[in-house]
């Protein structure tokens, strides 16, 4: 699933990342690597952007580049 299909307050870990170029390596740069975990803190009206909770800092992204990241739930 994408990071993009996730429910606000469930915690996702990150699987791979789609992306190719500069996307791919803003993404890296924002922390967004394989293995680490993740939340959807909120979305706005039209689910576009999601704020989301990683390293412990929120960060808002597209629906775009959320579709991107495949992630799997964290069950806790």
């Amino acid at each position: 699933m994408s990071l993009f299909d996730g429910k606000k307050g469930k915690k996702y870990k990150i699987v791979n990342i789609n992306a190719e170029g500069k996307v791919f390596y803003k993404l890296l740069d924002m922390g967004f690597v394989n293995g680490v975990t993740t939340e959807v803190v909120r979305r706005a009206p039209l689910n576009d952007p999601i704020e989301l909770k990683i390293h412990n800092y929120l960060i808002t992204l597209r629906g775009s580049e959320a579709r991107l990241i495949e992630v799997e739930e964290v069950w806790m």
